[in-house]
């Protein structure tokens, strides 16, 4: 009878524990879900934003304040959230680790969708694609028309480390010689120094270049190489804020101002009184 009543009265003990960790689990995902991204911007009323500076996806102007446009997308975000902005210009190469840390609250950099980066944030729908191209040195690779050109072990490339400039660069011409830099400005100067042969970046960058130094540099491709799916990246865990950024990104999408301020920035040199 004893044996009984002990059994049942720890059965009971199993049931009340069962039922205090459901009610216990629930309540971490309620709070979870309360202090999401979106509430926590909506409640310091700033959108802190990450990027590094490309040409012209991000840059300083004769000011010193930062336009191009990811600005203009970052701007318009903050905006529609009715929050003002805040920009936290960070190195690329580290710039991953800076989300998690909490630094910010989402990438807006031209940070191109890779299942390598994707295991680490969560990636929205695409916002805008872009290339990788190259500009080339006119004395060293002004012959040059194609990628098997570059694809020898005597050719060198400058490139800016932790873009995916450099794994298009393996993928394509994977026996040429890569050096890898922090600034975009560093591998055009190898460039122009005569250290290097090209740079690999996303387009238009190069074209930019071309134009800018047109007695020392070449495009030796008419199109880019690749095509890159250019998304926000954030934290995981978040399922509530990455709706938001795809529903916004189809709302400003589809009235076309990501067109029309795609075109201002990468097709027209309307800007470049602003920064020259």
């Amino acid at each position: 009878m004893f044996t009984k009543r002990m059994t049942m009265f720890i059965i009971g003990l199993v049931a009340l524990a069962a039922l205090g960790c459901s009610k216990a689990e629930q309540a971490p995902k309620q709070g979870a879900a309360n202090s999401g991204a979106v509430e926590q911007i909506l409640q310091r009323g700033v959108l802190r934003v990450g990027f590094s500076t490309f040409v012209p996806w991000a840059m300083q102007d004769k000011k010193g304040e930062f336009i191009g446009f990811e600005i203009d997308v970052a701007r318009r975000l903050a905006k529609d959230m009715g929050v003002t902005v805040q920009f936290e210009p960070t190195q690329w190469s580290g710039i991953i680790p800076a989300l998690l840390s909490g630094k910010f609250d989402i990438i807006i950099g031209g940070m191109g969708i890779q299942p390598q980066r994707a295991m680490k944030v969560n990636f929205s729908i695409p916002y805008e694609y872009s290339g990788m191209s190259i500009v080339a040195d006119k004395l060293k690779a002004g012959k040059f028309t194609n990628l098997a050109d570059f694809d020898r072990p005597d050719v060198v490339l400058a490139i800016r480390q932790g873009t995916t400039a450099a794994d298009a660069a393996k993928k394509h011409m994977p026996r040429a010689q890569l050096r890898l830099f922090d600034q975009e400005a560093q591998t055009i100067q190898e460039v122009l120094s005569g250290r290097a042969h090209a740079v690999v970046a996303s387009d238009p960058f190069p074209a930019f270049q071309a134009l800018k130094y047109p007695d020392k540099l070449v495009l030796p491709l008419t199109d880019p190489f690749t095509k890159e799916p250019i998304a926000f990246a954030v934290r995981k865990g978040d399922p509530d804020f990455l709706n938001f950024l795809d529903a916004w990104i189809r709302m400003v999408g589809d009235e076309g101002w990501l067109a029309e301020r795609h075109h201002y920035w990468f097709r027209t040199n309307d800007w470049k009184d602003q920064v020259e």
